[in-house]
């Protein structure tokens, strides 16, 4: 087992409602008081708590439709817990069970096994804290890993070396973070996605600094520009933001399209910003003087381009999630190419990220959720179900800092791990 040192205060016991407007885990934002999937319930004592429990936050068609395992259950209801659930210690047991009994896994999308020469070993961690959801990886330069714990409201420090995994509570509970990047100065910033704020973590001190965001009420993905100032998305607001960490200032940019769900961003090798918007088939770039915001639109209307990656000669790399594609975009030339996912048009890739001019990525809607690998030059797929746990969901990786592999976050199974690439 793995040392773990907690930092900060222990989670509150908060109202189950206000933990999640929070649940920007997908989830509706409530549900009616007369949930009509509530005859879907089977009998039992553990009926009436789930009825009244769960719909205090969405709909019971959320758990009747869902599809997990025995451990995804369990951690689906410690997730609900750390977002301030009412269920008593006693209740999560009884609650997990019936849920697993109830509610079996459906068959799953298969994995695709493609064949190639590369080799890759992962090594995976547990981490302490039942339920943390951790969203999104950061891989220091020291060689140990940072995580964003979404539903534990928490940021985790693991050091590969040793096992030892710290974790350090948000300041305001139930703060939902979800992206994360580091300063010059080694402090880890993230976005409090549901408590409408970025935060700065003092790595040094264990301290936590807070800046709102405004009317971006659910900032996603952070990245520091060359100057400094710390952009954001913002995906159901919406938006786009910038903050100056010097004076705190935040200013906010409105997508041009309506709901289109500012996600992914990156950074060319001229410093411009460029984002996807993953509720329209477009990827925009943003004056950062003007706030400007300018959109290309992608060739097929369908492509909802979530997670980006950009390589040295400006690619963009596009993980296509509602149709099973890989898609790039040349910055340069306009030129956009893509090409089927292994998993097929359910695939759902996500995560994705480029190392030393080879597109990696995962397909999030196949069983195990494993890798994929995409040589640009010879433009073949290899595939890798050496996920130990599943993976339950790659949401974000990136390259390691010595170029041996990629730290991941799975955030569906509470564990982070790292590829190694033979």
């Amino acid at each position: 087992m793995p040392e773990t040192i907690r930092k900060g205060f222990p989670m509150s016991k908060l109202v189950f409602a206000a933990a999640v407007a929070a649940a920007a885990i997908a989830m509706p934002a409530f549900a009616a008081p007369a949930d009509p999937d509530v005859n879907k319930l089977p009998a039992g004592p553990e009926k009436a708590v789930v009825a009244e429990v769960c719909t205090a936050c969405h709909e019971l068609g959320r758990i009747v439709n869902g599809s997990y395992d025995a451990a995804g259950w369990r951690n689906a209801v410690h997730m609900m817990v750390n977002a301030g659930a009412a269920l008593s210690p006693d209740q999560v047991e009884p609650i997990s069970n019936y849920l697993i009994k109830s509610f079996p896994e459906k068959p799953a999308n298969p994995f695709k096994a493609v064949a190639g020469s590369v080799k890759v070993t992962i090594k995976e961690w547990e981490l302490p804290t039942p339920g943390s959801r951790p969203h999104d990886p950061l891989a220091a330069p020291d060689g140990t890993l940072w995580y964003s714990g979404h539903m534990g409201s928490l940021i985790g420090h693991l050091d590969p070396k040793t096992g030892k995994i710290t974790e350090y509570r948000t300041k305001t509970p139930i703060s939902g973070p979800h992206g994360l990047t580091m300063d010059k100065d080694g402090n880890i910033w993230y976005t409090g996605n549901f408590k409408g704020y970025i935060g700065k973590l003092d790595t040094k001190t264990g301290q936590f600094t807070e800046y709102k965001t405004g009317a971006a009420r659910d900032p996603h993905t952070p990245l520091f520009d060359k100057n400094g100032i710390l952009w954001f998305t913002s995906q159901n607001s919406n938006m786009l933001g910038r903050l100056d960490p010097k004076t705190g200032a935040v200013k906010l940019a409105v997508s041009p399209t309506e709901k289109s769900a500012p996600y992914g961003m990156v950074f060319d090798s001229k410093g411009k910003l460029w984002f996807s918007e993953w509720q329209a088939p477009k990827l925009a770039t943003i004056n950062p003087d003007t706030m400007e915001i300018t959109e290309v639109v992608l060739p097929n209307p369908g492509t909802r381009p979530r997670r980006i990656a950009i390589d040295a000669n400006d690619v963009i790399w596009i993980s296509d999630y509602s149709r099973g594609y890989l898609g790039m975009y040349d910055t340069k030339t306009g030129k956009t190419k893509e090409w089927a996912s292994p998993g097929g048009p359910k695939s759902q890739p996500y995560g994705i990220t480029v190392l030393n001019g080879v597109v990696w990525y995962d397909e999030g809607n196949v069983k195990p959720n494993g890798l994929v690998r995409f040589d640009p030059k010879t433009e073949t797929f290899q595939t890798f179900p050496v996920l130990p746990s599943g993976g339950g969901v790659i949401r974000n990786m990136m390259p390691t800092k010595d170029g041996s592999g990629l730290v991941m976050a799975e955030s569906g199974v509470n564990h982070v791990a790292i590829a190694t690439i033979n």
